[in-house]
């Protein structure tokens, strides 16, 4: 039974972080619409830090071993401080969504790359369909795109600092609730330091609290547990690839939420990534 249960404990984990980071998306520009950036990043971390604060009290422990601190704080940074602040200012720079999702779609290929010397042919040419397919679904978003070159260079950073996050963060062999109050720690601080040279301004009214629950208590510390956990016992790889299904479940969210049609070229694009992902998976 117990081998049953292990059988389907990771599919259960990656599925579960995918239908939850998917909705990341709708969840940021609802708050978005109703509060600034870093009003929106200071409250959804200070949050989710208090919640793993309160996690740690039955095992009376909130820090990771003494000797890896200063690694866990630095991954931290590089993992969710400046990747977030790299991702939004990107946004704010006019890179749409659709082309910032395109370009964090290279972050498995860059890992393959980088960690694996040995490939099959077989094995890149799914990551390379899988990419393929997430161009067609936020296609619509690529029409739009109007180049900048501040934006580019800050979602080249963004790429940069999830990709070499990931491979610092497969190094950290400790719990993933032993890690995070310290990344979250670290990430708060350095948004309090550039916070006098951003607005900061919400609603108090449904329309920001809502979303701000949700990103701070479900993808801030559910997803975000569930991802480490996939990074520390998983193929990085096959775990960083799992990111090119966010996009459709955000367009599926936005079709059965906000009544948004999917275009055929976005169905089309769904089923090249889940066929690039067969091949992903079925060669790892």
């Amino acid at each position: 039974m117990s081998s049953h249960s292990s059988r389907w404990a990771a599919p259960a984990a990656m599925s579960s972080f995918v239908l939850l980071w998917g909705s990341a998306a709708i969840f940021t520009r609802w708050g978005l619409d109703h509060g600034s950036v870093f009003a929106l990043l200071i409250l959804r971390f200070a949050m989710a830090l208090g919640v793993l604060l309160i996690i740690g009290v039955p095992r009376r422990q909130w820090l990771p071993e003494p000797a890896t601190r200063w690694q866990v704080a630095s991954t931290g940074l590089l993992m969710i401080g400046f990747y977030s602040v790299c991702y939004f200012q990107a946004m704010a720079h006019g890179v749409t969504p659709g082309l910032l999702a395109t370009l964090l779609g290279v972050q498995p290929i860059l890992t393959l790359l980088l960690t694996e010397r040995r490939f099959s042919a077989a094995r890149l040419s799914g990551l390379l369909l899988a990419l393929g397919g997430l161009v067609l679904v936020v296609y619509q978003s690529l029409v739009l795109t109007r180049l900048s070159g501040l934006g580019m260079a800050f979602a080249l950073g963004a790429l940069l600092c999830t990709t070499f996050g990931a491979l610092l963060q497969k190094r950290i062999r400790q719990a993933p609730a032993q890690v995070l109050p310290l990344q979250y720690l670290v990430t708060l601080l350095l948004y309090l330091l550039v916070l006098p040279t951003q607005p900061f301004h919400f609603e108090w009214s449904p329309d920001f609290l809502i979303p701000l629950l949700w990103l701070g208590l479900v993808i801030s510390v559910v997803a975000q547990l569930l991802l480490y956990r996939l990074i520390r016992s998983g193929n990085l790889v096959n775990v960083t690839s799992l990111f090119y299904l966010v996009p459709v479940v955000t367009v599926i969210l936005d079709f059965l939420i906000l009544g948004n049609a999917m275009p055929a070229l976005a169905v089309a694009g769904m089923v090249a990534i889940l066929a690039g992902l067969l091949l992903v998976f079925r060669r790892s």
